[in-house]
């Protein structure tokens, strides 16, 4: 059997609802917070950096200018210092006088100490002439190895002169070479110019009846 509420009632049922309600959402949210979080110590967040401000003109201006110029000299303190010229004190070392025991150097009419001299110098004092070598000898040219025992003329006067070298005999005029190496020269009655090709010899034979 159901109990009639009044109104009054009824309010008052809905208000507590409410606040449990409340009190449920509330509770649920603390719990999903807490556990919800990392165990370990909050990392704190990095501060943005901000560009560092240029530095002002004449500052960048000094640094560049000692660089340049290297550190800075020492300064020293002006007490103590005196500029006074004491010209007694020049005048005492200007007197001194040279004392040496042995020539002086400021006199012209001082004589020049002895020096001995060495028996013989530490150095080979002979200085090598280096000479071209001789030429080589040119190899002396053998005797011509013919003989000279005749000669002919002919109409036009032409003269050919008759050679032997062994058992072989050469008729020849100016100009001819006998045997591959000798050229005939100037054909006379008494004599004949022969050359010898392989050394460049020119040689006179006379003429022999036999």
């Amino acid at each position: 059997m159901a109990i009639p509420l009044g109104t009054e009632n009824k309010r008052q049922v809905y208000i507590v609802i409410g606040l449990f309600a409340a009190i449920l959402i509330g509770g649920v949210y603390e719990l999903y917070g807490y556990f919800s979080e990392p165990s370990g110590p909050p990392v704190p967040k990095p501060a943005a950096t901000q560009p560092a401000s240029p530095a002002p003109a004449r500052a960048l201006a000094v640094s560049s200018s000692q660089a340049a110029q290297g550190p800075e000299a020492e300064k020293l303190a002006s007490t103590g210092l005196d500029p006074t010229v004491h010209f007694e004190r020049l005048a005492q070392s200007e007197d001194v006088e040279y004392e040496g025991t042995g020539r002086n150097i400021f006199s012209a009419e001082s004589a020049p100490i002895p020096i001995e001299v060495p028996l013989k110098t530490a150095r080979n004092t002979e200085v090598a002439v280096n000479t071209p070598p001789p030429p080589p000898e040119q190899p002396k040219a053998p005797p011509i190895d013919l003989k000279y025992f005749g000669y002919t003329q002919t109409r036009d006067k032409a003269m050919k002169a008759f050679l032997a070298r062994g058992d072989d005999i050469f008729m020849a005029k100016s100009g001819d070479i006998v045997d591959h190496r000798y050229k005939v020269g100037l054909i006379q009655a008494g004599s004949i110019q022969i050359t010898d090709l392989s050394y460049n010899n020119t040689q006179t034979l006379s003429f022999q009846a036999n």
